[in-house]
């Protein structure tokens, strides 16, 4: 491989692995039968789709639920699922999708397009009454008409072009009307949850296991997938296993076939016993601070350039990551839609950070922490337990700011009252951001006030401060969910990620993947276009 980059030799061995494996998969005769036992790192949350974005709650939904239509992972195209066809309007204010025949809820009841108009006007407005929130994928949505049996049709308050991405989402899992009609505490027990997917919801012990088992008249997979019968597998055990030792060591000794979560410094341990790991894509925000400017210690420019300017995001991914984990050249990851390399605007570099610092009035106090006006320059940060290693990297953060005389606390998460933490900008005047999702929509649902608002332009819940705004921000993340000419929608996303690195709203570190490990017989095993697995094209090959 001498002459080729890093990054390109990445790229070249992720094609080569993809073609053996199709090509292993083309010549192999997948096996009928056996149960996969899968080891999750985190128990899931609430299983209502839209709150799928939560990789232990897709886990489980990509499994029995699915969608209008599929994402193909390799070329990010919209394909065929359960719509046969769809149509829009020049505006794309409405969009039309047909059905293909014969589908039904596990329920015995059908997949048609009156079902179709109830998921999406839940998933669209929210349902206050049973609790249900908007979906982030979904923006200006109206309402449906059942055009008949087998056409809906959708209406949308502005253009809503990143729709027919949404629709192959996670968060628009299609559920029977029976499951909607419960609230949305309800959704956390995965028995609760009636979708059309290849498996049921055999039964669940919460926090620990949840047993799907294959349902046997399923025959309606993605258009583009010569699979179309029932699963191969007679099921699955999804155990909820939190200790990362636990989980390598039962595949390292036969006892689990899938993992989620393969810590970095695990990787040449299962690469020793020549196991596959899969490395799959997110395709979205990176791994990320993000700063809440309300927050006075944060507010002046130079203050968020100056820890940006601080932050050595390449000791990172060498000290803590491997190869998987790129460092960020921007916003979005290198692979999302829309992307922009930006790496003039996140150089390392700690004497023009000190400098910067300097000059906005920051000066070296006792201990070294700066400080003005007597209030030392300290900050403090929650360790958010999805991403991976983040207590680590945070702590390796506060080491490179405490160079500069910038004190960053790092602060453990312990649920609700974390949360509460979270959403005051004083309390947290920053924040670990990361979503994955393969549309330029993905920066509005991060960083736009009725999303996740991640730099808390709501004020959060702190009565005493509400006074930033950026109506230039929130501008360009509206015209992105609005433009419905494709280039000019791509060149908005790239003024997107140039406007927050020049505002230093956010320091973008690594690009995130999820990381999986399978035993040798496992084969098969496809993923989403953001890294959940599926296992309905997958087999256990144990002779």
């Amino acid at each position: 491989m001498r002459g080729l980059s890093s990054g390109r030799f990445r790229k070249h061995l992720l094609v080569t692995l993809v073609l053996a494996s199709s090509a292993a998969w083309a010549t192999e005769k997948p096996v009928q039968g056996g149960t996969l036992i899968y080891l999750e790192q985190q128990a899931h949350t609430n299983l209502y789709p839209p709150a799928g974005g939560f990789y232990p709650n897709g886990g489980i939904l990509n499994q029995i639920t699915d969608k209008l239509t599929w994402q193909n992972p390799k070329t990010l195209a919209i394909e065929p699922w359960i719509a046969e066809s769809w149509s829009s309007n020049p505006q794309k204010t409405e969009w039309t999708f047909t059905l293909r025949p014969g589908v039904t809820f596990s329920d015995g009841t059908p997949l048609d397009a009156a079902a179709v108009a109830k998921n999406f006007d839940t998933y669209g407005l929210g349902n206050k009454e049973k609790h249900f929130p908007v979906s982030e994928v979904i923006n200006n949505y109206d309402h449906s008409e059942v055009i008949n049996p087998l056409t809906v049709r959708f209406y949308f308050k502005k253009p809503s072009p990143g729709f027919l991405q949404g629709t192959s989402t996670i968060g628009s899992g299609l559920v029977s009307l029976s499951t909607l009609n419960k609230n949305f505490d309800q959704l956390g027990d995965a028995r609760n949850i009636i979708g059309s997917g290849p498996f049921v919801v055999k039964s669940e012990t919460l926090g620990h296991e949840v047993d799907l088992v294959a349902r046997k008249d399923y025959h309606w997979g993605p258009a583009s997938d010569p699979h179309q019968g029932r699963a191969w597998l007679d099921g699955i055990k999804v155990l909820v296993t939190p200790e990362d030792g636990v989980r390598i060591g039962a595949l390292l000794a036969g006892q689990a076939d899938f993992i989620r979560q393969i810590q970095a410094y695990d990787e040449k341990r299962v690469e020793a016993q020549h196991l596959p790991i899969y490395a799959e894509a997110t395709r979205g925000v990176n791994d990320s601070l993000s700063f809440r400017p309300d927050n006075p210690l944060v507010a002046d420019l130079r203050v968020r350039q100056a820890l940006s300017l601080a932050t050595n995001r390449q000791q990172i991914v060498e000290t803590l990551f491997s190869a998987n984990y790129p460092a960020a050249t921007s916003v979005l990851a290198a692979t999302a839609s829309g992307y922009i390399p930006l790496q003039g605007l996140l150089k390392y570099d700690p004497q023009q950070a000190e400098k910067l610092l300097d000059e906005a009035g920051w000066t070296p106090g006792p201990q070294g922490i700066r400080q003005k006006a007597g209030v030392p320059l300290s900050l403090s940060v929650l360790v958010s337990l999805p991403q991976p290693q983040n207590k680590q990297v945070l702590e390796l953060v506060a080491r490179q700011w405490r160079k500069i005389g910038v004190l960053l606390n790092v602060r453990p998460s312990d649920g609700g009252s974390s949360l509460l933490k979270n959403l005051d900008p004083l309390k947290a005047p920053l924040t670990v951001s990361e979503v994955g999702r393969a549309d330029p929509d993905v920066l509005k649902s991060m960083f736009y006030p009725a999303n996740r608002d991640a730099l808390l332009q709501k004020g959060g819940q702190s009565d005493k401060v509400k006074s930033f705004r950026d109506n230039t921000l929130d501008d360009l993340l509206y015209r992105i969910s609005t433009e419905t000419d494709n280039a000019q929608r791509l060149k908005l996303t790239g003024d997107a990620q140039r406007y927050l690195l020049e505002k230093a709203y956010v320091i973008p570190i690594f690009e995130e993947p999820q990381v999986y490990a399978g035993a040798t017989w496992l084969k098969g095993m496809r993923f989403e276009a953001v890294g959940r697995p599926s296992f309905y094209d997958a087999w256990l090959d144990k002779k």
